[in-house]
């Protein structure tokens, strides 16, 4: 009788893990199908950036200085750029210290913001790690993994 017992509870057991990862794997594609869904106001309140950016100079292009990408450049235009290691991403990373969804760099009026999407390892413009929505001036790093990326106009 008691080796019946502890059978059904192994079996329950393990149903229970089972379902604990589904539910863990379902909630990592929708962290990711959500992070992919349009873009976000960028600036808390709907605030108005400033007419210029960089002694005024507006950014023109984003280019990769450091990384396997490096020397690669990208126009900007009013679309933001979606950074990670998705095959959908604008900057497709091939890093092992990127997120799938890493970062978006998006433009709010004249500015240009970086935003972290929640990735594991951070973005870092300059030296500190972006928290939330942060201006990007023009020729300051941003740090995806190995990858450095700067405005430039």
């Amino acid at each position: 009788m008691l080796p019946e017992l502890v059978l059904q509870l192994t079996r329950a057991g393990f149903l229970a893990l089972l379902w604990l990862f589904v539910l863990v794997a379902l909630r990592v594609v929708r962290s990711d199908l959500y992070a992919a869904s349009g873009l976000r106001a960028l600036v808390p309140g709907g605030g108005r950036a400033n007419a210029r950016t960089g002694r005024g100079r507006t950014p023109r292009q984003l280019i990769v200085t450091a990384g396997a990408l490096a020397g690669t450049r990208i126009t900007l235009d009013s679309r933001p750029i979606l950074i990670g290691r998705a095959d959908d991403s604008t900057l497709v990373l091939d890093d092992d210290y990127a997120s799938t969804r890493h970062a978006r760099i998006a433009q709010q009026g004249e500015e240009w913001y970086v935003e972290d999407l929640g990735s594991t390892n951070g973005t870092y413009l300059d030296r500190a790690k972006v928290t939330g929505p942060t201006r990007v001036p023009l020729g300051v790093p941003v740090r995806i993994g190995k990858t450095v990326i700067e405005l430039r106009s």
